[in-house]
């Protein structure tokens, strides 16, 4: 990364930096690597979820600056790691409670074998390059993510798989056979990962021209002025921010605590919201047990606030 290129600007500012990274290689002692990893995240009061795999690394951390450089270093120390690149963002606050570094089958689960992104992959575009691709009538626009995260953002004209999990749409893309009925597959998603594997599964099945928004939603949303910008919403993601727009300005969504709902300012504004208890998306689900178990989390929550303290239940 240059000079430039890490330079902020005014409105990104923040005092936590926030790195989310991942990288496909062949990792032989992933398992040895945990440890020592670990150690040095927290060493520099770094804190976020990596995920360790046979296939690679994918995760988001944050902390200071120093820390983030020194962890990222440690990284790139290895071989198979060299090349591994990842987005910056800024926090006005910790957006994560611990550090964890988890072993996976998986970086990214889709649950197809032999998916390699290193042997077969599409074409990555810039931002720009994209603007133009997804404008061409010739081209199917398809967001590989979950469905709370297209409901608050989404790129003009995509078609939304509708799916739970990732895990869903090989099966969604084999019971849709008019994808094929134009020449050219776009596909995004957040950071860039889920697309790596979604273009490898898409080549595979027979599909030629696919490509992929190279840094995924992030890069986009950090290098596409807002005014050029095919982009209609607010990217959810995986920390206490919930959400990021043009700029990687911290957006207004929250999350609900029962069922991990992003929510905007007028869900919350609902009748059918309570903090920490329900909203609009789950309203009417739970058990009586477990409206009682979420009121009296709420309740350590608040009071923890009020004594300058964060409750691990947030």
């Amino acid at each position: 990364m240059t000079e430039a290129e890490n330079t902020l600007r005014p409105e990104t500012s923040g005092p936590v930096l926030v790195a989310a990274l991942y990288h496909f290689a062949t990792l032989g002692d992933h398992v040895a690597l945990r440890e020592p990893l670990l150690a040095v995240c927290e060493a520099n009061g770094v804190k976020g979820t990596l995920l360790l795999a046979r296939e690679g690394i994918n995760g988001t951390i944050a902390g200071p600056d120093a820390g983030i450089r020194t962890v990222l270093a440690f990284l790139r120390a290895k071989p198979e790691l060299a090349a591994l690149e990842h987005k910056e963002s800024r926090a006005s606050s910790m957006p994560f409670l611990r550090m964890k570094v988890r072993l996976k089958k998986e970086i990214v689960t889709m649950g197809v074998e032999d998916i390699d992104p290193n042997k077969i992959v599409g074409t990555y575009l810039n931002s720009r390059e994209w603007n133009e691709l997804i404008s061409d009538p010739d081209t199917i626009l398809i967001d590989t993510r979950n469905d709370y995260e297209t409901a608050i953002g989404i790129f003009k004209g995509a078609v939304d798989p509708d799916i739970k999990t990732f895990r869903e749409f090989p099966d969604w893309v084999r019971n849709n056979p008019g994808l094929h009925n134009k020449p050219k597959i776009a596909m995004y998603c957040t950071g860039g990962i889920r697309c790596e594997k979604a273009t490898a599964f898409m080549k595979q099945e027979g599909f030629d021209e696919v490509y992929h928004l190279k840094g995924g939603i992030l890069k986009y949303l950090e290098e596409m002025p807002e005014e050029e910008s095919l982009w209609e919403g607010a990217c959810f993601v995986f920390d206490e921010r919930v959400s990021i727009t043009h700029g990687l300005k911290e957006g207004e969504h929250t999350l609900c605590r029962a069922c991990r709902y992003p929510l905007t300012n007028e869900e919350r504004a609902s009748p059918l919201f309570e903090d920490g208890v329900s909203c609009p998306h789950c309203h009417g689900t739970h058990s009586a047990a477990d409206l009682e178990r979420y009121r009296q989390r709420q309740r350590q929550m608040e009071l923890a606030e009020k004594r300058g303290t964060r409750h691990i239940g947030s």
